[in-house]
């Protein structure tokens, strides 16, 4: 029983799957509870499938040696004036330079907003476009217009690695230091 179970036909399969097939086709060797009891004495009887092995997600490296290389962008919230009221600040800095290129306030957060910003942003540059543009992971950074806008203007484009909260360090220290620094 165990050569049929560790033969390459059956040592993907479950026992109950293999079970099931030599039922079908009339052949029946024992029980489903001795298959797993025989498994389970040798020590096999977790997942017997091949499990899928995903990379690691790479740390996005960011580096710049001189000006419009490589722009860093992000979105926080602002308190507005009244408690529950929030408005949304729009950013994007030069990492080498740590310039602010351009900044919007919003009191919403889409993905067409975030394409007109990058353009407004390259405009106030002199029509100057940054070779890379990294940006978290939101709903608008990843947004579909804004990357049908990077890859018509051919910059490319990066992301912080998912659930990982430091890999935008540029704008998030700027933030830090616009809204708890005196």
């Amino acid at each position: 029983m165990l050569a049929v179970l560790d033969s390459p036909r059956f040592a993907d399969k479950s026992p109950g799957q293999a079970w099931a097939t030599l039922l079908d086709e009339g052949v029946y060797l024992c029980s489903q509870a001795t298959m797993y009891r025989l498994l389970r004495q040798r020590g096999q009887s977790g997942e017997r499938r091949v499990q899928a092995v995903h990379p690691a997600k790479k740390k996005p490296e960011l580096e710049a040696d001189g000006p419009n290389q490589v722009w860093s962008w992000d979105i926080t919230k602002l308190k507005g004036p009244v408690r529950g009221v929030y408005y949304l600040l729009y950013v994007i800095i030069d990492i080498f330079s740590r310039k602010v290129i351009w900044w919007e306030i919003w009191p919403t957060e889409t993905g067409t907003l975030a394409r007109e910003f990058i353009e407004h942003a390259i405009e106030a540059n002199g029509g100057i476009a940054p070779g890379a543009i990294h940006a978290d992971r939101g709903t608008s950074m990843t947004s579909n217009t804004v990357s049908g806008l990077l890859a018509l203007l051919g910059i490319d484009q990066s992301h912080s690695r998912p659930r990982v909260s430091n890999d935008n360090p540029y704008s998030e220290a700027q933030f830090k230091t616009l809204k708890y620094c005196p």
